[in-house]
Formats: C-alpha cells, structure tokens, sequence
C-alpha cells in the first residue's frame, strides 16, 4: 500500500505560550516581574518592563524566522484511495484558484516591484529600530555598570558629611512644618489662640538659638552680618553655611509673623487687610536679605589666590554682577509692598451707600449673612469687606462675573506662607 507522510505543525500558543514569551509578555503588560534580572539588570528590567526595549526571550540575539520551536509534529499515514481523492481535490482547488487569480496576475512585474519596495521600506524601519533599540540597551549597561561604584562613592560622601547631612534635613523639615503651622494660623483669624501663638514663638525661637548655639564656633554668625568668612571655605562647606543661613533666617521672619498675629488676633475688614499687607511686606523683606546673605560666602570662596589674581578676579566679577541684577529685582518688589502698604484705598472698589447695599438685598453672597462693611466692587457686586479682602489673598477676579477686578501686582503673603525654594547662590 502506498504511504504519504503529512507533516502537520499544530500552534502551540492553542495550548499554552512557552515559559520564554511568557515572561516577557508579562514584563510588557506588569502581569510578572522578575526579582532575579531586576537585580542583575536593574536598568534594563525596567526597560523592558515599560516598552522601551524589546524584551529577549532566549537572553541572545533575536533569531529571526519562525521554523522550529516548541510546536508538536503528528504523522498520518494515508492509503492509496484517500491519497489519489485529495491529490483530485487539490487539481480542483488548484484550477478554481488559478482563474480566479487570473486578472490580478495580469501585470506580474508590477507587483513585484510593489512588494520589493514595501518589503526593502519595512526592512529598513525595522533595522532602524533595532539600532536604537540597541544603543538604548548599550547605554543602560553602560549605567548599570557604574551604578554600583557611584552609589558606594555616594554612601562614602554621605559618611564624611554626615552630621551636615543630619541637621540640614532636621531643620528643612521644621521649616517646612513651622511654615504649614503658620498658614493655618493665620486661616483661623478671630479664633487664633493667643496662648497657642506664644508657645509657637516660643518654640521658633528656642530653635533658631539651638542652631547657632551648636555652631558657635564656625563660620555661621558672620554672613548674618554681611561678613565673609575668616578662612575660604570649601566648596560643600559653603553649601551648608548658605542653606542654615536661609533656613533659619526664615524661621527668624516667621517668629515676626507669630507676632504680627498675635497684634491682628481679631482682624476683620480693614484690618484683616492691614494684616496681610504687613505679612506681606515682612515676606519681600526676607527675600531681599535671602538674596544678599550668600554674596559674602561666594566672594570669600571665588577670591582664591590660588587660581591666579586674574582668574580670581573675573570670576569674583562675574559672581557680584549676577548679584547686582537679582537684587535690583527684590528691592523693586520690596517697594512695591511698601507703597501698597501706605495706600489707604482700596484697589478693586469702594465702599457701599445704604441705598446700593438695600438694592443687592443686603445679602453677601460669600458668607451668606448680613452685609457688614459692605464693598462696592468696580464689576457693581457688592460684599462684605473681611470676605472679599480675604478672596483677593488667593484671586483677582469677582467671586460672582468672574470679572478681572484686581489689578495683576505682587503676589500676596497675606496667607502667612514663606518661600519654600532655597537661596543657594
């Protein structure tokens, strides 16, 4: 009897994807995450993790062609009658096939053309991509590589630096809390608590003193004083004199706050804005003396003998010219305070007759009660004065049209925030 061998491959994602392509599928849609090539290559691991690299399922070069695999192969043996029946229906299927395709076939050299170009544009995208997929991969093992080294430098730096590293995070944190504390003070207007106030001064100041207390005897007290230091100071020495500086110069000027607070406890009306135009005018005067207290260290540091008096004395230049424009800029926005502060009117409106207020149904429409010092808004709304001063801490517009009512000037402080970026240089 006459055999024919078949040959049939059967898919094998129909039964379940190989252990390879399914690590990596995971990897791409963060179904699975391996620890293991997480540690060996960290940098590549969350590259392929994210899409960006093309995940390597054989942990080699990509093999192109889909031959061999992990698929199944089955053998039928088949008679001679089955044999000559399907040999007759493929002669079918094969005329069937020919005069349909008869018309397409017209131009053969055309359609070849056509798919030699699309063929050679998809093979050139595709090695295209595949360059850049690879530079990206070369520069994360470049990364990975001296990670390590980096990171034991960084551990050795933090070792030689470490009580600085310690107080510079312990007073950025208190700064960062005294200045929250002070907001929310300030929110509570007639509910303030005057014992609250005095014990937070208190604690402000007792910590300002602790500070420099514990650094007598170092460099800290004289920048405070537009003196340089007595000796040149290296470069992360330098550092750290310039951020304690601010830092606590800033825990200097909310302990003025305290007291502004304590001063307007029961603030309403024009004197609520009184209050935010001195917190205010206390906050441009910080940023003004922030800007000038690192000039005495970086002079001290950039006049080096050392380098050469030219070399010295250019970049010393240099320094103090890029000074002179930032300060120029503070004592602008410094005046601009104080005039607003010396103007008595009010920039967005004026106040009320009975007969406007009796008009508008004697309502406020912020507060919702009875009007109590009524202002008369240029957009013709009337409210009350303590609600629409305290609007126009935080917007410029009509609580109601959404008119532009108050002039673009100065940002307000009257929110009794601080400036939270560091004065480095």
């Amino acid at each position: 009897m006459d055999a024919q061998v078949q040959q049939q491959q059967q898919a094998a994602p129909q039964q379940q994807p190989p252990p390879a392509a399914a690590a990596a599928a995971g990897r791409r849609y963060g179904v699975h995450f391996s620890a293991s090539s997480f540690i060996q290559a960290p940098l590549s691991a969350l590259l392929e993790y994210s899409g960006i690299l093309r995940a390597d399922p054989g942990g080699g070069p990509h093999q192109v062609g889909g031959g061999g695999g992990g698929g199944e192969v089955s053998i039928r043996i088949v008679g001679s009658g089955e044999a000559a029946g399907a040999a007759s229906e493929r002669g079918e299927e094969g005329v069937v096939e020919d005069e349909a395709g008869a018309a397409p076939q017209a131009n053969p050299s055309t359609s070849a053309a056509a798919a030699a170009t699309a063929g050679g544009g998809e093979a050139g995208r595709e090695s295209s991509s595949s360059y850049q997929r690879y530079d990206i991969q070369q520069v994360a093992r470049w990364v990975e590589q001296i990670l390590p080294f980096s990171l034991l430098l960084l551990v050795v730096f933090i070792r030689q630096h470490l009580q600085g590293f310690f107080v510079t995070i312990w007073i950025a944190a208190v700064m960062f809390k005294s200045n929250d504390i002070l907001r929310k003070q300030t929110a509570l207007k007639g509910e303030r608590k005057m014992s609250v106030l005095v014990g937070i001064t208190i604690l402000f100041v007792v910590h300002v003193f602790g500070v420099y207390w514990c650094y007598k005897n170092g460099d800290l007290v004289r920048p405070l004083v537009a003196l340089a230091p007595k000796e040149i100071p290296p470069f992360w020495h330098a550092i750290f004199i310039i951020l304690v500086n601010d830092t606590m110069v800033r825990q200097t000027a909310m302990i003025i706050k305290c007291m502004l607070l304590m001063y307007y406890k029961n603030s309403k009306g024009r004197s609520y804005r009184r209050q935010g135009q001195m917190l205010t005018v206390v906050e441009y005067f910080l940023l003004l003396y922030r800007a000038l207290l690192p000039a005495p260290v970086w002079y001290r540091f950039f006049l080096n003998k050392e380098y050469g008096s030219l070399f010295s004395s250019l970049t010393t230049g240099l320094y103090l010219t890029f000074k002179l424009t930032s300060v120029v800029e503070k004592v602008q926005s410094f005046l601009t305070a104080l005039r607003a502060l010396s103007h008595k009117d009010f920039h967005y409106g004026s106040y009320a007759t009975s007969e406007q207020v009796s008009a508008t149904g004697d309502m406020c429409a912020i507060c919702q009660e009875k009007m109590h010092t009524p202002i008369l808004l240029r957009c013709k709304h009337i409210f009350c004065e303590d609600c629409v001063s305290e609007w126009f801490e935080r917007e410029r517009t009509c609580p109601l049209c959404r008119a532009l009512v108050k002039p673009a000037d100065l940002r307000s402080f009257g929110d009794g925030s601080t400036s939270l970026f560091f004065q480095l240089f």
